[in-house]
């Protein structure tokens, strides 16, 4: 299912006064530029667009996204936001054209169902998304099977010369995958997400103090 711009707003709208602040970009690219300035700055972002998930991973439709470049990311999203095992790994999402330049016998992998081995001079660059045997399940996208999440690839690559950003599922633990934008501002709203990019809004708490206390 997909939902539009006036379902968006509306959910946005109802709680715009008591818990959130948005912002409309009318350009798409814009909205990237200064998504991807937030998450060279290690920002949470929630990520929601297009039509819902189905299958086994998150693929940029209904995703957390988060910076790589900073090992303790991998500890922030299991204890802050997804309150699961330390030791958990996260995947990755990454610019099909660098896929052979950060891993070996790289696959392409549009429904991040492979796992590869990082080069080990590129382990660094993104320590978040490589698990302890230097691997990591890797999405590869292109214009063509995710056009939104490549242009804020992109965007990210021109701030970080980095083609890599940490990619999980958009949901607490516990709880399914966001479906509606309903469920996502709940789950943004519950969460210890700094963002909240759906549609083409940007959205951030008032205060922190909503955190945890929205009821629906």
């Amino acid at each position: 299912k997909e939902y539009s711009e006036n379902e968006v707003e509306n959910e946005l709208i109802k709680i715009s006064d008591k818990k959130i602040k948005y912002k409309k970009y009318e350009n798409f690219e814009d909205l990237c530029e200064s998504t991807s300035k937030l998450l060279s700055e290690n920002k949470i972002i929630g990520w929601f667009q297009g039509r819902s998930e189905h299958g086994p991973r998150a693929l940029g439709s209904r995703s957390i996204l988060m910076n790589p470049c900073f090992e303790k990311n991998k500890d922030i999203l299991n204890s802050k936001i997804k309150h699961r095992e330390y030791w958990r790994p996260f995947a990755g999402v990454i610019l099909e054209e660098y896929l052979e330049e950060y891993f070996e016998n790289s696959i392409i992998s549009p429904y991040m169902l492979f796992s590869m081995s990082c080069k080990k001079e590129k382990i660094s660059k993104i320590p978040s998304v490589i698990h302890v045997d230097g691997t990591c399940r890797m999405q590869s996208i292109n214009k063509d099977n995710n056009s939104k999440l490549t242009i804020l690839l992109n965007q990210f690559y021109n701030i970080s010369n980095i083609p890599v950003l940490l990619n999980t599922s958009f949901n607490d633990n516990g709880e399914p995958i966001v479906e509606s934008p309903y469920d996502a501002i709940k789950c943004f709203l519950n969460i210890d997400l700094d963002y909240l990019v759906i549609d083409n809004f940007l959205v951030e708490k008032i205060s922190v103090n909503t955190q945890k206390m929205f009821h629906f």
